[in-house]
């Protein structure tokens, strides 16, 4: 059975003013090649890019990494509607999906060490946390799929959907802010780009706890 990545490209990004798949990340990368770069490591063995709004300037950088690319042309209806799309796309067999939208860029141990005790302890649903905020990516079960082949906008997308199967929820604490950082706006950009990048930052996921296992959800 195959442990996939959803990753969402679609959006319009109409708030930062300019593609966000297309932000410079990285050494000479852009946003999306960084975190292709960081999803295509194991237990990642297949990557599904959905894209949307200005796909033909994005889908050369993500064809070069053999990726399977899909464009979503509803992208205009929300984010629900791409992924759908990517969880169409997968097999029935799947064992474990990762999903993540590109402008929550995340480091290859964040998501080693979330799919790894997703798996161990055989949760439901896997969420990051920081100082009990929690945070991106999601990992769910392969069980799930069917369910998450028919989110919808009007029940609030992925959202709606962890809210509907909070009990099964297992939140796994990180000792780094990496894990809810997120860009809207140029502003937003800047400073994640300065704190992902910062000794603060590669420090904490070196000290980071070792993810809770079980099915309990974690205390309010």
């Amino acid at each position: 059975m195959t442990v996939a990545a959803i990753l969402l490209a679609g959006g319009e990004s109409s708030r930062m003013g300019r593609p966000k798949a297309l932000l410079e990340w990285g050494t000479n990368q852009t946003l999306i090649e960084y975190q292709i770069d960081e999803l295509r490591q194991p237990p990642v063995e297949r990557i599904v890019v959905v894209l949307g709004h200005q796909a033909e300037r994005i889908r050369p950088l993500v064809e070069k990494t053999r990726c399977d690319v899909l464009v979503n042309e509803l992208y205009k209806r929300g984010r629900a509607s791409s992924l759908r799309l990517g969880a169409r796309a997968l097999a029935d067999d799947t064992r474990a999906v990762i999903i993540l939208d590109v402008d929550q860029p995340r480091p290859r141990v964040v998501i080693q060490r979330l799919i790894e005790n997703h798996i161990r302890a055989s949760n439901l649903i896997t969420v990051p946390s920081f100082e009990g905020q929690r945070g991106h990516p999601t990992v769910i079960d392969g069980w799930l799929l069917p369910e998450l082949r028919q989110v919808r906008e009007r029940t609030q997308g992925l959202r709606g959907f962890i809210e509907g199967h909070e009990a099964d929820v297992v939140e796994a604490p990180f000792d780094s802010e990496v894990v809810v950082l997120g860009m809207n706006t140029p502003e937003e950009y800047a400073s994640a780009r300065a704190k992902y990048f910062s000794p603060d930052i590669e420090s904490g996921l070196r000290r980071a706890e070792a993810p809770r296992v079980g099915h309990e959800a974690a205390p309010d």
